[in-house]
């Protein structure tokens, strides 16, 4: 007979300092979401101490919404994300695979790049300057391809294709398969909850990228979300940024709280984030612990 799990003064105090902490971390979010989700006429009265939202109203996101930059903003930042992301996985794929063979010609010397280029950075400088001479300043693709492959995420994905074992790659090159459709079609299937880790790191790093998409878009309208909510929230431009839309004023949301616009431009920039992860956090927890250990 399996005794049940003893329940000791110290699992009581780890739990209850998780639940604190979870509570600290999601209580900010939540007040945020209270916040944009209250009506106007409330707003002044919607302090840190909001709970629930008083004259429940979706107004201002619509109104916020129906801004063009904010709008524009959520399509740039799911084009850059989305393609950002297959151009991660592609050739973090490709760099991991090739890797992973011994016989690899000068393999030491490739790994050796890779882990100095994982501890020291060029910087911004050189990185501009790259991006200039490339011909991609205020180009979409100078944001996308900016650590198109993080050495970090390559060792990881290195773990994870090791995992497969040789002699089913063996056994798909025997019925005439290449190397490319080996690892789209054995390696990368067998390694899917590496790829959901890794992309879960690349998603957030592009839907969250706005510093050096600040410097390399010059172009207003290729500007991400992140990019429309500094200049917003930081440089605080309330009317330069809700005057100039006359959808606003036609239909009296012009009048809507600062404090509510705020946070439902902070709502929108994290949502995406939100419903992604549910959708890979069953791979997440399991791909982190087996490329941190080989058996």
């Amino acid at each position: 007979m399996v005794r049940g799990k003893r329940v000791t003064p110290g699992y009581i105090l780890i739990v209850v300092l998780l639940f604190i902490t979870a509570l600290i971390m999601v209580y900010p979010i939540y007040n945020q979401l209270v916040i944009s989700l209250t009506g106007p006429e409330f707003i002044a009265q919607a302090d840190g101490a909001t709970i629930i939202p008083r004259g429940f109203t979706l107004s201002t996101y619509r109104a916020v919404l129906a801004i063009p930059k904010v709008y524009r903003g959520v399509m740039n930042s799911l084009l850059i994300t989305a393609v950002g992301l297959v151009v991660n996985i592609v050739l973090t794929s490709l760099g991991a695979y090739v890797l992973i063979k011994k016989d690899l010609p000068g393999r030491f010397v490739f790994m050796l790049l890779i882990i100095i280029a994982m501890i020291f950075e060029g910087g911004l400088i050189p990185d501009y300057f790259l991006m200039r001479d490339l011909g991609l300043l205020d180009s979409y693709w100078s944001v996308i391809m900016y650590k198109a492959v993080n050495p970090y995420y390559l060792i990881i994905l290195m773990r994870f294709f090791a995992g497969v074992p040789p002699s089913l790659i063996e056994a798909a090159r025997m019925d005439g398969y290449g190397e490319v459709r080996i690892l789209f079609r054995i390696v990368i299937p067998i390694s899917i909850s590496g790829i959901a880790t890794i992309s879960l790191f690349y998603g957030v790093f592009h839907w969250n990228e706005y510093f050096r998409a600040m410097i390399y878009l010059t172009s207003e309208v290729k500007w991400p979300l992140q990019v429309i909510l500094r200049e917003l929230i930081v440089s605080m431009e309330k009317a330069a940024f809700i005057g100039a839309t006359n959808y606003l004023k036609m239909t009296g949301a012009a009048n809507i709280a600062f404090k509510a616009i705020k946070a439902s431009l902070i709502i929108i920039a994290i949502l995406p984030i939100l419903v992604f992860y549910p959708f890979v956090l069953k791979y997440f927890v399991k791909g982190r612990m087996q490329g941190a250990v080989k058996e």
